[in-house]
């Protein structure tokens, strides 16, 4: 098959054959092509798509609000992480526009899909009631699933690779090397020294090993340690961004900030770990010392908004109970009718034997 890349790494004696294209079919004479890259990226989002939804189900949060959430999530994230690239690399898109939209090619970052997929639920969240903290802690281990199964699709690519090393895991192809020798004076000028020729760290498996990790220790404090709104989202901050602004550093592939030497992701993920960490703290204490009931744990918002929607159908169903009221009352007036006929009657026989003995009398 054309495109096939041939992968070595250092410790191993087998060479891996990667193909950019997973299969094709013909439909009406139509030839459709299935990525690697873009079956990777699909299989990550469905299973972050599951995890998300089995959570969201034992939370009891509407499926139908979390349709809506996935929906405008999806499309604003897709959206959020090409633009973030093209930006990051305009100097380039500026010129071949009509290469934004091939993002089969790669080239999604992963703030960007963050940052768009958040606006997406933000916006949901206020139109349909939802708590927007809540939806973020059941989305933050699903962040991590879609990642650490994503990035293999870097591997397909052979994109966001690292600088030499001589570690088993070593990782060398012919993309690796044709990249590093087309990009050697610009990335010489940011002070880094590589050998095209050599092998390179495989970052995007330090992130896929360090995110689906990730998936497990947010797992056991979500299930033994959750204490309020928004910390899962915060250990996902200071997870993440830990890991991403120590693995940015080896990228010889990063987006710097205009001319700088300033790493976009790193200077990103720094900030995050950080401020993540210190809320993470601050709120943890907070409510250590003044316990506050947890949506998701000790109350279900969406039953609090059934609830609110209750007395209507309370009093439309008034009619009918009303009847079943009116019936008894009827049945108890009857009864109070009947025994005030009942002492009318005495009282009505006791004047007509006064009269007979007023009769006799007068006889």
């Amino acid at each position: 098959m054309s495109g096939v890349t041939e992968i070595y790494f250092k410790g191993l004696e087998h060479v891996f054959h990667v193909s950019p294209v997973l299969f094709d079919f013909t439909i009406f004479r139509h030839t459709f092509t299935i990525h690697t890259y873009g079956a990777i990226i699909a299989f990550g989002f469905l299973l972050a798509v599951l995890l998300g939804g089995r959570i969201a189900y034992t939370w009891k949060m509407s499926l139908d609000k979390m349709v809506d959430v996935l929906i405008y999530g999806t499309i604003l994230g897709m959206i959020g992480a090409r633009l973030y690239y093209v930006f990051s690399k305009w100097s380039y898109y500026g010129q071949h526009p009509a290469d934004i939209i091939k993002i089969w090619e790669g080239g999604l970052a992963i703030y960007g899909g963050l940052i768009g997929g958040l606006i997406g639920a933000y916006i949901v969240c206020r139109k349909r009631k939802m708590n927007f903290f809540n939806l973020l802690d059941c989305c933050a281990i699903s962040f991590l699933v879609g990642q650490g199964i994503g990035r293999w699709g870097n591997y397909v690519n052979q994109e966001a690779f690292g600088t030499n090393t001589t570690m088993p895991w070593g990782m060398k192809s012919a993309k690796t090397a044709e990249y590093l020798y087309t990009n050697f004076n610009e990335i010489s000028a940011k002070g880094i020294e590589v050998d095209p020729t050599g092998y390179v760290h495989p970052t995007f498996l330090y992130e896929s090993i360090w995110c689906l990790l990730g998936v497990l220790v947010l797992y056991l404090v979500c299930r033994k340690f959750r204490r309020f709104s928004g910390q899962m989202i915060l250990w996902y901050g200071v997870w993440y961004g830990t890991e991403r602004a120590i693995v940015e550093g080896f990228r010889t592939d990063s987006l710097y900030l205009g001319s700088t030497g300033i790493r976009t992701s790193q200077l990103l993920s720094i900030i995050i770990a950080v401020v993540s960490l210190a809320l993470l703290v601050y709120f943890t204490l907070k409510y250590k010392k003044n316990p506050k009931p947890i949506d998701g744990i000790d109350f279900f918002l969406e039953e609090q908004l059934k609830a609110e929607g209750e007395p209507e159908a309370e009093e439309e169903q008034a009619p009918a109970g009303a009847e079943e009221i009116s019936e008894a009352d009827a049945g108890e007036n009857g009864e109070a009718e009947v025994e005030e006929s009942g002492e009318a009657v005495e009282e009505t026989e006791t004047p007509e034997g006064a009269q007979s003995e007023d009769d006799g009398d007068n006889n």
